[in-house]
């Protein structure tokens, strides 16, 4: 498969077991061609963002950490207390290797997550809540997990916030009083291929 299929190879999984074997397929040489060759700027976007919100020695949940872009980040900005869960096993093994995280754990972003209430102080999810990935539901489990006060952000591409059923969690987290928007910014997504795509960074606080 040439690079320039990649993504649409993987935006084409029909389901999470089939997304998760092509992870696993991809984990080798993932690094080499977000960054190199398409200039994934997301995950430094991300880390940044959360430095100027929340202190070091918070628990963050990395939510679909892959390879750890946003892990190693984080932890160059001094953040030592990072977990990491991804739906594939070969991603997370790649994450094992950067030495960033306290834990790991393989889980599905759709499905509930195996933690307690108020679990972190802030979850980071780069790249995910976007086509055939997780859906928009699996924000409720990050408002769950985090503890009030806490932050939660994410990169959701701006052609999939009105398609996905985003604007409908939005509206029924606000409602409920669950959380505030802090902020929404949009970025260029890559710097080298697909120039042309744009995420936006929203940060929200749990209440």
């Amino acid at each position: 498969m040439s690079k320039e299929d990649r993504l649409a190879w993987i935006y084409s999984s029909k389901d999470s077991e089939e997304l998760a074997e092509r992870y696993d397929q991809w984990a080798d040489s993932y690094d080499q061609e977000l960054e190199e060759d398409y200039g994934w700027q997301i995950p430094q976007l991300m880390a940044d963002e959360l430095s100027h919100l929340k202190p070091k020695d918070g628990r963050v949940l990395d939510a679909g950490a892959g390879t750890g872009l946003v892990g190693q980040y984080l932890g160059s900005l001094g953040y030592d207390n990072l977990v990491a869960i991804d739906i594939s096993a070969e991603m997370l093994n790649k994450a094992r290797e950067k030495r960033v995280y306290k834990e790991f754990y393989q889980m599905d972003l759709g499905e509930t997550l195996d933690f307690p209430d108020d679990s972190f102080d802030a979850v980071v999810c780069a790249g995910v809540l976007t086509f055939s990935h997780a859906p928009a539901m699996s924000l409720r489990e990050m408002v769950r997990v985090t503890k009030p006060g806490g932050y939660i952000l994410y990169s959701l591409r701006t052609d999939a916030f009105d398609s996905m059923g985003f604007e409908d969690i939005h509206k029924e987290l606000e409602s409920d009083r669950k959380w505030q928007l802090v902020e929404k910014k949009g970025y260029q997504s890559f710097t080298r291929k697909e120039q042309e795509v744009v995420h936006d960074i929203w940060v929200h606080q749990v209440l």
